[in-house]
This record gives structure tokens, sequence and C-alpha cells, in this order.
């Protein structure tokens, strides 16, 4: 059985910050909730958006969907593309595929933009599997994420391949629920306290320092 390595998106494989946070508060200024530090806004980046404005914002369900809604305006046209692999990713996904391992994305984002963004930088042929959530807001958590991601590969009933990377408590918490380890990286948005919190397997904080420990990784050695 191969080798199978699963993706966070943001934070881990693209620079997408700048996008997200200028549409979260494009999302907030037309709610009347104004914020001018993008940097606060930061915490949107990784965890389902919904509950984040819940959360950041105190907004009930409804007034969350609305700022999804409204977040979405300005995402899909703009923000998108307020983005950038981080150096060396190319070449990580070029080493640990001509090994053989079967690669794959599994995001918090809606699956559309997943793919959308994969496809705009040219790496979504490098992926046996891209899997993110629904537009409906429906298999937002990062463990449903992770068991659909399994399930379309065919490797629910072999979690001993398989290894996740993200840069979030979230990606380290949802691998652990779903019995897989996690590396994470500490170049994204996560804070290095943050994740040696959540405690993963590892934290790396290159490239690559990540492209070395995935291609030594052999499984049941985390």
């Amino acid at each position: 059985m191969k080798k199978t390595i699963l993706f966070d998106l943001d934070g881990t494989l693209t620079e997408s910050g700048e996008g997200i946070t200028k549409s979260v508060q494009y999302a907030l200024e037309k709610l009347g909730r104004p914020e001018n530090n993008l940097e606060k806004l930061q915490a949107f980046i990784g965890p389902p958006l919904l509950k984040q404005f819940m959360d950041y914002a105190g907004f009930d369900k409804e007034t969350a969907q609305a700022a999804v809604e409204i977040y979405r305006e300005r995402y899909a046209a703009v923000g998108i593309f307020e983005n950038r692999l981080y150096p060396g990713i190319e070449k990580m996904l070029g080493t640990l595929k001509s090994k053989d391992n079967i690669l794959a994305v599994s995001s918090s984002k809606p699956e559309y933009y997943v793919k959308q963004i994969l496809e705009h930088f040219q790496i979504a042929d490098c992926f046996d599997e891209i899997v993110g959530s629904t537009m409906g807001e429906k298999r937002t958590d990062k463990a449903e994420v992770i068991e659909e991601t399994l399930r379309r590969l065919r490797m629910t009933e072999h979690r001993d391949k398989i290894v996740m990377v993200g840069d979030k408590e979230h990606d380290v918490i949802g691998a652990r629920a779903e019995g897989i380890p996690c590396v994470a990286v500490s170049y994204g948005y996560g804070s290095v306290e943050e994740l040696e919190k959540a405690k993963p397997a590892k934290i790396v904080g290159t490239v690559e320092e990540l492209t070395d420990v995935l291609t030594q990784w052999q499984p049941g050695s985390f």
C-alpha cells in the first residue's frame, strides 16, 4: 500500500491571507462592524467561515450566513487571486510524486474554490483527490473533510499509511480525531504556541524541512 499525504491549503500550500482578510473586512464593513486591522482578521484563515463570523463578531447564525455570502461577493471576484504558492511547493510536490506517494488536498474551504485555486497555480494534477466543504457550509469540520478524503481514496481501512499536513490547531485536532498523525508547518498562519499546544507529530519551519520529513516518513514512525 502506498504512502498517502493529505495537505491543507491555506497557510500550507498557499499564502492566501490577503484575499481572505480583505474579503472578511469587506463583509464586516457591509454589516456595520468595520475592522481596519487586517492582522486581527487572520483568525479567519483556516477555520470554517460561518463559525468564525459568529465567534469573532458575535453574529447569530442568520447574520453569519449573510456575512459568508457577502464575503464571497469579493472573494470569488478578487480575493481568490490575492494569493500565492509558498516558495518551494511545486518542487516539493514533484519530489513526492516522483516517489509514488498518493497526494490529496483536505481543506475546509469550499471545494469549488480549492479546485479553482489549484488549477490557477497549475498544480491540480499533482493530487489524486481534492476535497473541501460544500458551498452550503456542509463538511466544514476538518475531521469531516479528512474522512471524506479517505472515503474517496478508499483508504478508510489504511489509516496507518496516512499523514496530514496543516498549519493550524484544527488540522492537528481533526487528524487526531480520524486516527492519523499530523505534521504541522509553522510558516503558515498558526503560531508555534498554538501548534505546540495541539501536539502534532512534528512541527517544521520551512517547505524544505517539510519535504525532507515527508520523503523520509515511514508509516508508524510518528
